[in-house]
């Protein structure tokens, strides 16, 4: 399917991100990139819809990266889960897990990634995003208590990896299932390949 994209192998791609599932739907799909992470603070999310945070944060880390990296073809990507319109970030500790784990139990939640590409040598950039929405089983105490124990809510938006044990949590997927693991694979070929025909 890259084969389908125009001039896709003149240019030296970077991953902005430092997400191994980022790292490896890219991989899935064939594409040949390194990876660079953004270390750009993210900003504020007072005042903001979800879609304007997570893809002002994507432009941001993007610009960091394409400001030393001007002829790259710069991916750039924020992922965060919305309940009841709360952003629910990464949990910092066991007791923010389970209360996380405990909102999510039995209710449906969205997934909200925002994406972008940058070529800053030619002032080109594009930027979408996708939402996705996810409902949980209802999860007794000791299945949270589980879940926990496995490690896996510490580095994931709303506590949980559906490409991981957290696949067992979900009940029903409404929308891009490779959103929720970090990159909406179709939206973003798409706009890639939008993007390529415009250089």
């Amino acid at each position: 399917m890259l084969s389908l994209l125009k001039n896709i192998d003149e240019f030296d791609i970077i991953l902005a991100s430092q997400s191994p599932r980022r790292f490896e739907l890219l991989k899935m799909i064939g594409l040949s990139f390194k990876v660079r992470p953004s270390y750009a603070e993210e900003i504020n999310k007072d005042n903001l819809s979800p879609v304007e945070y997570t893809t002002n944060n994507a432009r941001i880390k993007g610009h960091s990266i394409a400001q030393t990296s001007p002829e790259s073809l710069v991916i750039s990507a924020d992922t965060i889960v919305v309940y009841k319109g709360d952003i629910l970030e990464k949990p910092k500790e066991e007791a923010h897990a389970r209360d996380i784990l405990k909102r999510l139990s039995g209710n449906t939640h969205e997934v909200v990634t925002g994406f972008g590409i940058s070529l800053l040598s030619k002032d080109k950039f594009v930027f979408n995003h996708e939402i996705t929405k996810v409902t949980f089983r209802n999860l007794s105490q000791n299945e949270i208590s589980a879940y926990i124990n496995t490690g896996e809510p510490f580095d994931k938006a709303g506590g949980y990896g559906a490409q991981g044990a957290g696949s067992l949590l979900i009940k029903r997927v409404e929308g891009c299932f490779f959103n929720v693991v970090g990159l909406p694979l179709a939206n973003f070929f798409s706009t890639l390949d939008k993007f390529l025909m415009k250089i």
